[in-house]
């Protein structure tokens, strides 16, 4: 009985295997890949105010893997907190939503090629004299709900209470309003809410990073064959050029931004 148990468990093991090695050639059966991003995080993922789609340079990213594939794009929008269970779940197939590493949640899911670096830094009032990570001791700080930003403050400043928010709007007003004293977030994030309170809430982001972070491209762990195929278009795209074009879109001299690319997507390493 026992050799018959341990064989059926091994059998279904072995079928688990086969299905989750399968994801590659179910994508391009179902002629279809379904892309998990924010769709609230400009430039990476919103909606564009005219046609009402989701764009951005997530959306680029995740449509170049399609390409690659052969495949159409189903953008598929949701809340930070619930990019890794959608994916684990299978009701998206990779994720391009703000993803950064963190050895946690490389436990749970893998990366492709980091195809983005981000600086996680403070923002505050620009009168409220703080110019250091330390002055932030004992402090309230927002942050998005389930983001690498929480954790990060969590980490670096354990002091400081973390008050999170939905949306980047939500967790940059908390500040506008006196209601805590700084927002943690993605630098480019940062640069853009400043811009555009400049004249109502004038706001100054301390210059010592929380974290740097590689983002990452989320896919499910033993789906190898995907994500060789994944970190090989991001490769191409790297070689070819397309890499910097798509971002010098979102990111470049013509943007809010102004910003010149200084990584190269490659295997993040932890």
């Amino acid at each position: 009985m026992l050799r018959i148990f341990a064989l059926g468990v091994a059998l279904t093991a072995g079928s688990a295997a086969v299905a989750r090695a399968d994801q590659l050639a179910d994508i391009k059966a179902r002629g279809t890949l379904v892309c998990g991003t924010l769709g609230t995080a400009e430039p990476f993922s919103f909606q564009d105010p005219k046609t009402r789609e989701i764009v951005g340079y997530d959306i680029d990213m995740c449509r170049k893997v399609a390409d690659g594939l052969g495949v159409k794009l189903e953008v598929k929008p949701m809340a930070v907190e619930a990019r890794i269970p959608e994916l684990l779940q299978g009701r998206v197939d990779i994720l391009a939503a703000n993803l950064g590493w963190s050895p946690e949640r490389a436990q749970q899911i893998d990366y492709s090629y980091s195809y983005f670096v981000s600086q996680q830094k403070v923002m505050v009032a620009a009168d409220a004299g703080i110019t250091t990570l330390d002055q932030l001791a004992g402090k309230k700080i927002s942050a998005l709900k389930g983001s690498s930003s929480e954790q990060g403050v969590r980490r670096v400043i354990p002091t400081a209470e973390t008050v999170t928010f939905q949306d980047p709007s939500s967790a940059f007003l908390a500040v506008a309003q006196g209601k805590v004293d700084g927002f943690c977030a993605s630098e480019l994030i940062l640069v853009k809410l400043r811009k555009q309170a400049e004249a109502s809430s004038p706001m100054a982001i301390v210059e010592k990073s929380v974290f740097v972070e590689p983002w990452g491209l989320g896919i499910r762990k033993g789906e190898t064959a995907f994500k060789d195929q994944v970190d090989k278009t991001l490769t191409a795209l790297d070689a070819s050029g397309e890499a910097g074009r798509i971002f010098a879109t979102w990111f470049g001299p013509a943007t809010a931004y102004g910003m010149k690319l200084d990584f190269k997507i490659e295997e993040i390493k932890g």
